[in-house]
């Protein structure tokens, strides 16, 4: 039986496979820009939580730094406060990532993806029809859930 340290990509229909809650970002870009249609690559730099293993009174995280990217992105809005919650700068924290199946009258299939933050409070949402998820650096268990910047170098 794979487990999840055992891969280092996962597509679309892996979705529910895998876990979003207390992932880290790093940050967000966009690439490979598609004027025709308006579209981009929206790649989310995160620390991934592999596994969550409870020893006594604590758990024990596999994390990996990893890309996170939905392939033809388009509709995007963001909300990010740190301002209101009087918090200094830091990775943001995912609270889930939900999908909604969009079916166009042209026939076309996408989804609507909502990212709940909730370290500040914000969300992401856009529509893309699919997405990647790239281990691009070598997992680590830490007691916490996010990175050292040493930690996040990436894998040649």
């Amino acid at each position: 039986m794979l487990t999840m340290t055992d891969r280092t990509l996962w597509h679309t229909e892996d979705f529910d496979l895998l876990s979003w809650h207390d992932v880290h970002i790093h940050g967000l870009r966009f690439a490979s820009f598609n004027e025709s249609d308006g579209t981009a690559e929206l790649v989310l730099d995160i620390d991934y939580i592999l596994e969550w293993v409870h020893e006594g009174n604590a758990f024990v995280f596999t994390v990996c730094a990893a890309e996170l990217t939905f392939h033809d992105t388009f509709n995007l809005r963001l909300e990010l406060d740190y301002k209101m919650c009087s918090a200094g700068m830091c990775p943001f924290m995912i609270y889930d990532i939900h999908r909604e199946p969009l079916v166009f009258s042209t026939g076309y299939q996408s989804f609507r993806w909502s990212i709940p933050i909730h370290w500040p409070q914000g969300l992401i949402e856009f529509e893309a029809p699919a997405f990647t998820l790239q281990l691009v650096g070598t997992p680590a268990e830490r007691v916490g859930q996010c990175l050292t910047s040493e930690q996040r170098v990436r894998s040649s």
